[in-house]
């Protein structure tokens, strides 16, 4: 115990750093001003990154001058296509440097006899012109089967897959020849279970 020291002033000297430090904090809380709406969204809008309209994020900064708009694309799921896949097959039937109707033939020639069927129907200038006509629109979704299987690229008459389109001309022609084979009076097909499957059907 040194000379000159109490008890007491070693016990103040103690512990005097930690309630000065105390009281400064305290003084300092009463000196700054209440935090309000203001300050809170302030405070929010530092904490959260800000969206510009394209959909960028501040963890998905727009790219600097050397790097490519693919390197920092964002990886969310965009809310507009603007664009579809092409269906398997549908390019060009032709190159590009030949005319439209060339590089669209397949398309044309489904179309031009169906719309053959479709006037003879309308104009029905002979005897059986309906039965014609109807065997040509088959005959034609028929053919855009055949084109579709065995061209490799068959323009704007690929819609969708090339089975989908396989299934869908092809079942649609052959119904539709089937009908009108079958139609009365004086039918060109007698099934008689297809006959009496039409008669329940619209009985």
């Amino acid at each position: 115990m040194g000379a000159g020291t109490s008890p007491a002033d070693r016990a103040a000297s103690a512990t005097g750093p930690a309630d000065e430090r105390a009281e400064s904090a305290a003084d300092t809380a009463d000196d700054a001003p209440a935090a309000g709406p203001a300050d809170a969204s302030a405070a929010a809008a530092v904490d959260e990154p800000a969206e510009d309209p394209d959909g960028r994020t501040g963890s998905h900064p727009e790219p600097g001058p050397g790097e490519s708009p693919a390197a920092r694309r964002s990886r969310r799921f965009p809310s507009f296509t603007r664009d579809t896949a092409r269906p398997e097959g549908g390019g060009r039937a032709a190159g590009g440097d030949a005319p439209a109707p060339a590089r669209q033939w397949p398309l044309l020639a489904v179309l031009c006899t169906a719309g053959a069927g479709l006037l003879i129907v309308a104009a029905d200038p002979f005897e059986e012109a309906f039965r014609i006509g109807t065997i040509l629109i088959g005959a034609a979704l028929i053919g855009g089967a055949v084109l579709r299987l065995v061209v490799p690229s068959v323009g704007m008459l690929a819609v969708r897959s090339r089975f989908t389109d396989l299934v869908t001309y092809g079942l649609l022609g052959v119904l539709i020849v089937m009908l009108s084979l079958m139609a009365q009076p004086k039918p060109w097909l007698d099934i008689p279970f297809l006959e009496d499957a039409v008669h329940f059907t619209i009985r």
